[in-house]
């Protein structure tokens, strides 16, 4: 977890769907934080949890869908006092967003109102949260959009999301989230729709507009390959579940989690050789409707044992000196020596997915 006050908290986060009398949780004691000015990414395959966590946070959970339990603490920078978003009603919730926390969707084109002018959409939360008049409103939302790379602005106000190029749509998703000075962002999937170059160009200003304004940053993306460079932590979820949290640096270097290294293992780099075959994780993520016992990862861990099959493995930190691992285990989990700021939920942390970790009789035994 982050050593400064949090600007957010999610707390053992779980979310249901509801079909008649039947529950089905979707996300299971989802927790993790981020601070202020900090740019936190949550990575995971589709269907991980990711958006539902975000969406929850901004209270837009479709009817079907719950807060089945936990909480989330927002804090309002420079002050003590922090508020639990799930007590809130759709009233308080809406003076927030916007204004508090804003949201990058992950595909423009269907995000904006293609009946709308650029302009129209750019300028109506600045009058309906700051109160701006049509004038100062539309100078802000001029200077917006050539902060984020956008030019001639006048003409571009004028325009509708049709008469825009996707990294363009992008661009102007990015302007009205910043445009009432929001203090959070959550941008999900923000680069989905976009080339390579694109991808990078987009994830550069967002990153770089949330450091220079003090914004904290939520990026959640299933591309472990593109946060590298822009966030300071990562959060790993499988199948609505925190599986590894770690500083960057950490994660790529030492990941821990057989998940982990999967998504890492499946990523292509430039140091690899050009007869490299890229290993992709076997399997598909379980149906969330599935029941599955123990480890929801195991189906597709090679070094799954009777204990991951039998029990759920909490989500614990890694211990500075790593005393849970012998001298012997600790040759087979390289830079895990340092510990620290970092957590995962597995009981064979640190061995490759595909070597079995200790024998079923070893691991029935505490």
């Amino acid at each position: 977890m982050s050593s400064k006050v949090p600007l957010l908290r999610l707390e053992d986060l779980a979310i249901h769907l509801s079909r008649g009398e039947e529950r089905t949780p979707l996300v299971h004691a989802a927790s993790w934080d981020v601070a202020p000015g900090e740019t936190l990414a949550v990575v995971g395959e589709s269907g991980s949890g990711k958006s539902l966590t975000a969406l929850a946070v901004m209270g837009l959970l479709a009817e079907e869908l719950t807060v089945a339990g936990g909480h989330i603490f927002y804090g309002h920078p420079g002050s003590t006092v922090t508020q639990d978003l799930t007590d809130l009603d759709e009233g308080a919730m809406r003076r927030l967003r916007g204004r508090e926390i804003a949201m990058i969707f992950q595909e423009p084109m269907t995000s904006l109102n293609p009946v709308k002018s650029i302009g129209k959409q750019l300028t109506e939360a600045m009058r309906l949260n700051l109160g701006y008049s049509a004038k100062a409103a539309k100078a802000r939302a001029i200077d917006l959009l050539n902060e984020v790379g956008i030019s001639d602005g006048p003409r571009r106000l004028q325009q509708y999301p049709h008469q825009l190029s996707g990294g363009m749509r992008q661009r102007v998703m990015i302007a009205m989230a910043l445009a009432c000075h929001p203090k959070l962002i959550l941008a999900d999937e923000p680069t989905t729709a976009l080339d390579v170059t694109i991808q990078a160009q987009i994830l550069e200003l967002t990153a770089g507009l949330c450091r220079e304004h003090g914004v904290g940053l939520v990026l959640i993306t299933h591309n472990l390959g593109i946060v590298a460079r822009h966030a300071r932590r990562v959060v790993v979820m499988y199948s609505g579940r925190v599986v590894e949290e770690a500083l960057a640096e950490d994660l790529y270097r030492a990941p821990l989690h057989p998940y982990t290294q999967g998504l890492l293992q499946s990523v292509p780099t430039m140091t690899l050789a050009r007869d490299h075959k890229l290993e992709p994780i076997r399997g598909a993520p379980p149906d969330p409707f599935e029941r599955i016992e123990g480890c929801r990862f195991h189906p597709r861990c090679g070094a799954a044992t009777a204990k991951c099959v039998q029990r759920v493995p909490p989500l614990e930190p890694v211990p500075e000196k790593c005393g849970r691992f012998s001298d012997k285990d600790r040759l087979k989990i390289k830079g895990i020596e340092r510990g620290g700021d970092r957590s995962v939920a597995c009981w064979h942390a640190g061995f490759p997915s595909s070597e079995r970790a200790v024998s079923d009789a070893e691991a029935a035994t505490p």
